[in-house]
């Protein structure tokens, strides 16, 4: 038995049997037809007994269902900073999260494109208690964090977490995605969480905190997606929160958001990747001596590499001006696409009720918003 057992992804020599377990699942069978629609179903049935690695899967597989995901439902998708890295070299990409399953898909097929390194892939169990979506995820290089645990198990979750990223990076060379924050942004304001940065800190051992982060070798990845498929599904949570009121999730919501992520229509992707955490790091450590405030410091600068390279699309501008009722970014955008977004509003959400319109136009503005403080910042 391994310490990781429990949250790591299959070992090569377990893919094949595993694969074969979910081979006949009516949910893969539903999987490959939207993969390759015009292949009968004993074709593939009969590929996948020559699968025998992650690896076999993600290329013969898993790539071409994310570009049928892109084709059918995105205006392509575009890249910036990739250039910069390394292609034998593993990274721990830190992202904004909007998608619970494109994220980190679109990442590795850039990735995968591009020669590079892929990741192993943070995922929640919430997530995958179907078994077929477990499995599923485990053949795509994902690992599973520990939910609602209680709080002496949540440490110890959090310690075997932590050393097997620092395995994955610094022993297997392999590249890891994590999210900046638990769950998924919902109203568009992208933020680190000190506690997953804390939980990163954990495996340190004897080094210091920046020095065992410069060797993770940190690059920050900012997402952006010109319609968020999810949009309306993430507006009944941000109400309950503005009513101050307890927010119960459904019992197939999580699946339904990953259906509505895969096939909702999403326009155009921009995914960016900003500079290996380095000068930084060295500037923390040399006026910051407080472990906290370290942290503290590290997710700001996580956030300013986000923010700053997250690709506003014209929705984002239109947004900001309904939101606002001005018309001060109207070069940015064609009246067609404000009539397409404004169309797009009314048929996701009541435009009658004023609350309901005012965050979904904050979840598409936020990111404009957050990078106009961010240069105001910069300016004094």
């Amino acid at each position: 038995m391994s310490k990781f057992d429990e949250i790591r992804y299959f070992y090569d020599q377990e893919v094949n049997e595993r694969l074969q377990s979910i081979a006949r699942d009516p949910m893969m069978k539903a999987f490959m037809n939207f993969t390759f629609p015009d292949t009968d179903e004993q074709v593939w049935l009969e590929q996948f007994k020559n699968v025998h690695s992650i690896s076999d899967f993600q290329h013969q597989f898993v790539a071409f269902a994310v570009r049928q995901i892109l084709a059918k439902s995105s205006d392509g998708l575009t890249t910036s900073g990739f250039d910069k890295l390394d292609k034998n070299t593993s990274y721990l990409f830190i992202s904004n999260h909007r998608d619970i399953v494109l994220d980190t898909s679109l990442l590795n097929l850039v990735l995968l494109e591009g020669g590079y390194v892929m990741t192993a892939s943070a995922i929640g169990d919430n997530l995958v208690r179907k078994n077929f979506l477990n499995v599923l995820a485990k053949l795509n290089r994902n690992f599973l964090v520990q939910r609602g645990l209680p709080l002496r198990e949540q440490l110890t979750s959090s310690q075997t977490m932590s050393e097997y990223i620092k395995e994955l990076l610094l022993q297997e060379n392999r590249s890891v995605w994590i999210a900046q924050r638990e769950g998924r942004t919902k109203n568009g304001n992208d933020s680190s969480q000190q506690g997953v940065l804390k939980m990163l800190a954990m495996a340190a051992g004897d080094q210091s905190l920046i020095d065992y982060f410069k060797t993770l070798k940190i690059v920050p990845i900012s997402i952006s997606y010109e319609y968020d498929p999810t949009d309306s599904l993430k507006m009944p949570q941000l109400l309950a929160q503005h009513r101050d009121e307890e927010y119960i999730k459904g019992k197939n919501e999580d699946f339904t958001n990953i259906i509505s992520g895969i096939l909702g229509q999403k326009k155009r992707i921009h995914l960016h990747a900003g500079d290996v955490l380095n000068k930084e790091l060295d500037e923390i450590a040399a006026t910051i001596d407080n472990k906290n405030k370290q942290l503290q410091a590290i997710a700001q600068v996580i956030d300013r590499s986000i923010i700053s390279n997250y690709k506003l699309w014209p929705t984002k501008y239109i947004a900001y001006d309904l939101l606002h009722n001005t018309n001060t970014y109207a070069s940015e955008y064609t009246e067609q696409e404000k009539q397409l977004f404004v169309r797009r509003l009314e048929m996701r959400i009541d435009p009658s009720d004023p609350v309901s319109r005012e965050y979904f136009l904050a979840m598409y503005a936020n990111p404009l918003v957050n990078k106009l403080k961010l240069e105001e910042e910069s300016k004094n």
